[in-house]
């Protein structure tokens, strides 16, 4: 009895349920391949009104093919074939008109290796996968892109070395080993970074939280950009009123504004300037320069992955990592104009002491 009542239950909620409801493209044939249902969804993705596709077989409804342009329904045959199959997995088919749609269907039978009394076909947008697929195949072309510079210095001049040895001088020798050194450095920093791509679209970035002193964390990054060749007189930093116990991932905050700077050093002009304050509760920075700033059009694609600037250089990988780091501490990221007309990063991150704490 209580079985009985569950499924009158269940009945009673599935009757508010349309196929209209679903966020999927949804066609229905029945026994004898006639469309039953067509919904608002499927008329969208494949541009058959539903009033044209009602009552017509489903085959001339939906026309697929695969890649090698076979037709697709009399590939797989659903009303016929192994009289066990139940359903068809999600698989990238093409319309008539060539554009790919992702398909599933259902087999509906009376019984157990029974005859087909109908055909359930859900659709879906493919533009998703599309671009996910292309998004793949441009980290695959830029790595490889990024990686045969450095990989073909570094073997060129081991090479050379190996061959020659005795025929260089010492200072000959240090100059070809620093450029093996800093090429081998590039190839760490790239493989770095993809690896906090993969972290960041899985969701697996972990945060060892401490309390960070933020000035002191931007200061320690100016004096390695001095260190490496920069005019100590390109940076300034300001910090305006007490700021809050910060528990924060020491190595990531001091990566996020790493990447700011040299942002602003590679692609901006004049004057870097870090401005760190408090802000709801938390602190902000701000990494300014006093270049051409940003186009008001770019604006929205800054923090996509590939993204570069007309001056191009790097991966595209920086600033994508910058806003996926911060927002892993809770916090924000926009862009903007700085007050001195260049562009403006600012990032801002909450206070708190974890739980662990």
């Amino acid at each position: 009895m209580r079985g009985d009542q569950s499924a009158d239950g269940a009945g009673r909620h599935a009757q508010g349920l349309s196929p209209e409801d679903l966020p999927d493209g949804v066609l229905v044939a029945d026994r004898h391949g006639r469309v039953v249902i067509f919904t608002r969804m499927a008329s969208r993705l494949t541009r058959v009104p539903a009033s044209a596709a009602l009552g017509r077989d489903f085959r001339d409804v939906l026309p697929l093919h695969d890649a090698e342009g076979r037709d697709w329904w009399k590939y797989s045959d659903p009303y016929g074939g192994l009289r066990i199959r139940t359903r068809q997995p999600e698989r990238t088919l093409l319309l008539a008109d060539g554009r790919e749609i992702l398909m599933s269907a259902r087999y509906v039978r009376e019984e157990r290796g029974g005859d087909v009394v109908r055909l359930v076909v859900t659709l879906r947008d493919a533009a998703h996968r599309v671009r996910s697929e292309r998004d793949r195949a441009d980290l695959v072309s830029t790595v490889a892109h990024e990686l045969r510079s450095p990989l073909t210095s570094v073997k060129g001049f081991t090479a050379t070395l190996l061959a020659k040895w005795e025929r260089f001088t010492e200072n000959q020798k240090l100059m070809m080993l620093e450029t093996v050194n800093a090429d081998a450095d590039r190839v760490t920093r790239l493989i770095a970074e993809l690896l906090d791509v993969s972290r960041i679209e899985s969701g697996r970035l972990e945060l060892h939280r401490q309390v960070v002193d933020l000035p002191e964390c931007a200061r320690k990054v100016v004096a390695g950009r001095v260190a490496s060749g920069d005019p100590v007189e390109r940076f300034r930093l300001a910090v305006h009123g007490p700021l809050p116990e910060l528990w924060l991932d020491a190595d990531k905050v001091e990566q996020i504004m790493a990447n700011l700077v040299e942002n602003a050093v590679r692609h901006g002009a004049g004057t870097v300037t870090i401005v760190i304050e408090p802000h709801e509760g938390g602190a902000a920075v701000s990494v300014r320069d006093e270049g051409e700033g940003i186009a008001p059009d770019a604006v929205p694609r800054v923090f996509r992955q590939f993204w570069r600037s007309k001056r191009r250089g790097g991966t595209g990988l920086g600033l994508f990592i910058v806003k996926g780091l911060i927002e892993a501490h809770g916090g924000s990221i926009t862009v903007g104009r700085a007050p001195s007309g260049g562009a403006e990063f600012r990032f801002t991150v909450p206070a708190g002491t974890p739980e662990f704490a």
